[in-house]
């Protein structure tokens, strides 16, 4: 994947844009019908994981992510 960036949502999905490659836990991939940008869910409540379906909403999610560093690789 080359130039390919993610964006944490507040309250909401991780928006996956650039050349995107998803697979499944098997090594397949799922068919992305040619879209540059994906939203996969972090509340777990879609029922279409890994992709977003506005269930956030209906749970009442809430995660505000704030930019950190994280420490070396050691």
């Amino acid at each position: 994947m080359s130039n390919c960036g993610i964006k944490c949502n507040k309250n909401g999905p991780l928006i996956v844009a650039g050349e995107i490659e998803l697979k499944d836990s098997s090594g397949k991939s799922f068919g992305l019908g040619g879209r540059k940008q994906i939203a996969l869910c972090r509340c777990g409540a879609s029922e279409n994981k890994p992709f977003c379906d506005g269930a956030h909403n209906r749970v009442g999610f809430t995660s505000d992510v704030e930019a950190t560093d994280l420490p070396p690789v050691k």
